[in-house]
């Protein structure tokens, strides 16, 4: 660093700052404002919401999803017990809801993992792509052809009727190598 300073360049800041020149003798209405509106708004509602907060530390409230408890799936239902089959067919509906919400989060980290990976997403990505495809393969196997108005009772059926399938496929194996 240099041992003497360009005056021109750099020059030396005023010693004191000047006062304002006031052109008129009116006083200046925004201090006024602003502390007529720190005084008269402000303040008490400051006031009040820290009274608040202290009255409802003192009284904590905790907030949790709401937690069903698990309802017997319609096979264990009586042939006449209507609040039985009303409940199950609530089941199915949250469980209904779950799996969807399942098949959106796998199906949206594949399309995170496609982003990022660009041109090797099938190769970089081939685990997830199988934890989607058994995921849909499973939605589909249970939802599949329900149609709008389905419940439990629709569902239990069709399920009913693909493991009938899966027997008698079974046994003509069996059949087969006999």
């Amino acid at each position: 660093m240099p041992e003497s300073v360009d005056r021109d360049v750099y020059p030396e800041p005023p010693r004191q700052t000047p006062a304002p020149n006031r052109l008129s003798t009116i006083p200046d209405p925004v201090p006024l404002v602003v502390s007529l509106f720190n005084f008269a708004i402000d303040k008490p509602v400051t006031a009040f919401h820290d009274w608040m907060e202290r009255q409802r530390a003192k009284t904590r409230l905790h907030y949790y999803h709401r937690e069903f408890r698990r309802i017997p799936d319609i096979t264990h239902c009586l042939e006449e017990d209507y609040v039985c089959h009303f409940e199950a067919d609530m089941q199915w509906q949250r469980d209904f809801l779950v799996d969807q919400e399942i098949v959106k989060i796998i199906r949206s980290r594949v399309q995170a993992c496609r982003t990022r990976e660009g041109d090797s997403a099938d190769q970089n990505c081939a685990p997830l792509l199988k934890q989607y495809a058994e995921v849909c393969k499973a939605y589909k196997s249970r939802y599949e052809d329900l149609g709008y108005f389905s419940g439990a009772r629709k569902c239990l059926m069709k399920q009913r009727q693909r493991m009938m399938e899966e027997r008698k496929a079974a046994a003509q194996e069996n059949a087969n190598l006999e």
